[in-house]
Parts: structure tokens; sequence; C-alpha cells
């Protein structure tokens, strides 16, 4: 089970939430009500999980988010009550606060309210965050070489995490937002499709990708989430979309486009060696579901890369522990003649709760130029 290391290392925190708020609620009946709660809490992911890989109908996404959502929650309770502690600690050490003053019945009810509705409305704040697709600019200039074209609007979304909790009307706005930015070339970094069951109904996920609009096409890479079983490997063919494992195609005059296996493949070519069949004579665009192998990347003759993967981290402080992990988790950086792009995707793992970074389509208009200057 996914995250099910993760979770064994922080159950001695869930027991130390449900502890000091426990002994914060008044009565027996309180505290009855706080235990029950917390037995829920903890339980509601395993049980998620278990039912993602398994057949269900559409009464299973409601299952489902209701499975998921208590990750978070349960993270942003604890937080809250370790932060509780340490600045009431801090306090009577100072002596700003007494004893009798943290120990009264008005002070313990209005301690017990705040971490519990702090916490809450900061998961109900990335609820709503999740929920705003924004569009993200870019202008970078690369060299031309001897590319017929001169400007060229690339559309780049990763990590849709499309299955049983996705939202009906989720595809048909991505599809309307990508088609609205009149896109020469739609890259997709990866993570298209979630969980490894072979048998979730995918045709209106096909339907919705084959109404992308773009000169040049559509073209991805897999993610670490696609398991290709059932046919998964014709989802790509039915919904329109070029599928490039270690592969380069030449688009039109205009570039090469190259898309790797995901790093964890133990067949991934190295970078160098994935281009060697290409030719120097027009610019390369490659697409990386994880943003690692930076160093490398640079000093090869790729102009831009584009990755996803990280989300950002998705939960506060996670994207402070990705930041310290990857050498660019988010954003943008150009390493000597190579521009860097990661986003945050557009779907999540598990809880539809982003409380760290944005979910975004990136739009990047590539000026072909005698100089690589990002504005």
């Amino acid at each position: 089970m996914f995250l099910l290391n993760e979770l064994i290392l922080a159950s001695p925190l869930v027991l130390y939430t449900w502890f000091r708020l426990w002994r914060l609620a008044a009565g027996r009946l309180a505290k009855s009500l706080l235990t029950a709660a917390f037995v829920l809490l903890a339980a509601a992911y395993p049980i998620a999980e278990t039912l993602s890989h398994r057949g269900g109908g559409s009464w299973t996404r409601p299952v489902l988010l209701a499975g998921y959502a208590p990750l978070p929650l349960l993270l942003y309770l604890g937080l809250a009550v370790v932060a509780s502690d340490l600045v009431i600690g801090g306090l009577r050490l100072a002596k700003v606060l007494s004893r009798d003053t943290v120990g009264g019945p008005r002070f313990r009810r209005l301690r017990l309210g705040l971490a519990l509705a702090i916490p809450a409305a900061f998961v109900l704040a990335g609820f709503v965050n999740y929920h705003v697709i924004e569009v993200r600019h870019y202008v970078v200039e690369i060299p031309r070489r001897t590319s017929m074209v001169e400007r060229l609007r690339v559309v780049f979304a990763a990590d849709f995490h499309l299955g049983g909790t996705t939202a009906t009307g989720f595809m048909p706005r991505v599809v309307e937002k990508v088609n609205a930015q009149n896109p020469d070339l739609v890259l997709i970094g990866g993570d298209v499709l979630e969980g490894d069951r072979g048998d979730q109904p995918l045709e209106e996920f096909e339907a919705q990708f084959r109404r992308l609009e773009s000169k040049y096409g559509v073209y991805a890479v897999p993610g670490n989430h696609e398991r290709y079983r059932g046919g998964r490997r014709d989802f790509f063919d039915r919904a329109g979309i070029t599928l490039l494992e270690d592969a380069v195609v030449k688009i039109d005059s205009a570039l090469y486009l190259a898309g790797r296996r995901d790093a964890r493949s133990r067949a991934r070519k190295p970078v160098d060696a994935l281009l060697a069949g290409a030719p120097e004579d027009l610019p390369v665009i490659l697409l990386d579901h994880r943003p690692t192998d930076l160093e490398r990347v640079s000093l090869s003759r790729v102009d831009i890369q584009l990755s996803g993967h990280t989300h950002d981290g998705q939960l506060f402080p996670l994207n402070l522990v990705y930041a310290l992990r990857y050498e660019l988790s988010y954003g943008y950086l150009k390493k000597r003649g190579t521009h860097f792009f990661v986003t945050s995707g557009l779907g999540l793992w598990g809880p539809p709760v982003r409380t760290a970074g944005r979910t975004e389509i990136l739009v990047i208009d590539v000026l072909l130029r005698n100089s690589g200057t990002q504005y």
C-alpha cells in the first residue's frame, strides 16, 4: 500500500495528537466522540486505498474522497497540536501565561476549538485552491539553428491522475483552457492515469483528449503512476496522444521532441544516447516526468526540458521537503543553455486538497533567435 511506511512512521504523532486533544476535551461524552473520530480518521485511508485498486461503480467516488480527505486533516491537526504546545510552553517559561490560566476550563475550550477549527479551515482552503485552474505564461529564447519557425507556442500539462475521484467536469475545463491558448504543440508530462486498475472506464477521458486542438499534435511521456495493464498502452492511441518512451520525433521542420521513460525504468537511456540519432540542425525539447538529471541534461544540447511529478509538494510543508530533494522542485531554472520547467500539475494523488502550489497549465512562448534569455 502506497505511503504505508510513512503512515507507520507518523503513527506516534497521530497518537500524540489524539492524546493531547483528548486531554483538552471536557466530559466523558466529548472524549468518547473524539476517540471515535480519530479511529475513523486513521482507518479511512487504508480503506480508500484498498478500494481504489478494486472494481466499483460511481458510488466509489464519494467513498474514496471521504477516505483520502483525512490525510491532510490529520497532518494539520498534528502540526496544530505541536505548535500549540510549543507556543504555550514558551509563554509559560516566559511567565506570560500562568499554570492556572492554561489549566482553566475557558482556556482549554478555546485551545481545543482552535486546534480543531484551524486545521479544518486550512484543508477547506486547500480544497478550494485545488479546484482553481490557472494558466501560467513564460517566454524563452532558444537558438534557432535551421528551424523554419521563429515562434512556437507550447502548452504543457502534467499529473492529471485521472481515475475514480476525478470530477465529471474536470477534463472539459482543462480542454477548454488548453484550446483557448491556440497552441502549436501540446505536451503532457506523465501520470495521466491514476492507479493500476485495468477495469476503469476510460472512454470519456479519451474522448476529451481527442478534443485538444494543436498545430503539431499532442505528445506525452509515461509517469510513475501509469501501469500498462488491461490495454492501457492503447489508451494513448485512442486518446489521440503520441506516447514517447525514449524516443525522438521531428516536428515538421521546427524542432526535435524527445521523450524519456520514467527515471525508475531500468531500460531508460542516458540523454546523450537518446539524442544520438537526431541531427544537430534543430532545437530540442525534452519531456521527462521527473525533474532529475538536470546537470547532465544541461551539458547536452537540450534547449528546454519539461517535467512534473512533484506537485510542488501538494501539502505544506511538504513543498519545503521537495525543495531540498530536487534542484528544481517547481518553477523555472536556466542552467547553462537549458531552460528547465517543473509544473505543479493539474491533478493530485489521493486527497483533492492543495495547500502548496497551484493547479496549473503552462503556456511557453518559445522564440527561436540567436540567444537564450528568459523573460
